[in-house]
């Protein structure tokens, strides 16, 4: 058996009949490199969670998601490296822009509002501080990258002349509403979705379908309600306790990556592992 693509978490098989079975592993990377080191249970969280999400939405977008039940599985694939860490799902052509929605003034929005005044093109107003709530959500668009690249961040406009203005205007719409659905439920579970990264693809009915994974830690960052202060840094649920560890070891970014020490591999797990259990309200086991 092999993988016809392999990413940086997930390994995509063909299933055929028009589907893929994603398998999420334990790798975690960080400044877009791969560790060489995994992240306890890290796959099966975050398999989960996008499950729990694809349900949580489809009452808004379509999804790629047909079961995460192993037995429902061509006999190939029905084997215990498949349990609780794979979804069989729809092939879809995929979209070629990624959507990011922001909620809150960090990250690279915080880093472009320093340099601009704006994200992605987009003004915002005078005078806010890192960790800010945003007004209003926005979002922007960037493009695909491949392994060990850096995704760049373009404007509506150039993202229109990519795929075409109804389909942005369309994606823009579901993205917007997905997250504001989401972030409304997360804050009432104790947790800032500060800002996320969707993906999409058409179906065979030629419809938008929410693909890939949602909402995770992976993709998302988390956090804490009971510690939110504007004007710094936040504490997080997501991979920043890897990221700020690797830039102060000077590593950050760096071929090849370090060996992640025990209690750095440890906390991260436990990281992901609240988010999880406060989301999802149930314990990883």
């Amino acid at each position: 058996m092999k993988s016809t693509y392999s990413g940086k978490v997930r390994e995509v098989y063909d299933a055929g009949d028009g589907k893929l079975i994603m398998l999420t592993t334990d790798r975690v990377s960080a400044f877009d490199v791969v560790m060489p080191t995994p992240i306890p249970k890290k796959g099966i969280i975050l398999n989960k969670l996008s499950e729990f999400w694809f349900d949580f939405t489809r009452d808004i977008a379509k999804n790629h998601l047909i079961s995460t039940q192993v037995s429902d599985y061509p006999a190939e694939f029905q084997k215990l490296e498949f349990q609780d860490r794979s979804m069989m799902v729809k092939k879809l052509d995929m979209v070629m822009v990624e959507c990011i929605v922001s909620g809150y003034l960090t990250g690279s929005c915080y880093k472009s509002y320093r340099k601009t005044g704006g994200f992605c093109g987009i003004k915002l107003p005078e005078g806010m501080v890192e960790s800010q709530k945003l007004p209003e959500p926005i979002f922007c668009a960037s493009t695909k990258a491949e392994i060990g690249e850096h995704d760049v961040y373009i404007t509506f406009d150039e993202a229109k002349q990519i795929i075409g203005a109804d389909i942005m205007e369309k994606l823009k719409n579901i993205s917007l509403s997905v997250y504001k659905k989401c972030a409304e439920y997360a804050l009432s579970r104790g947790i800032i979705i500060a800002d996320t990264k969707f993906e999409f693809g058409i179906d065979s009915d030629g419809d938008l379908v929410l693909a890939d994974e949602v909402l995770t830690s992976d993709s998302s960052r988390f956090w804490p309600v009971d510690d939110y202060t504007i004007g710094v840094s936040q504490k997080s649920f997501d991979k920043q306790y890897l990221r700020d560890w690797l830039t102060e070891q000077g590593k950050a970014g760096a071929a090849p990556p370090p060996e992640l020490p025990q209690e750095v591999c440890d906390k991260t797990a436990q990281k992901y592992i609240n988010a999880y259990k406060a989301i999802v309200g149930e314990d990883i086991h």
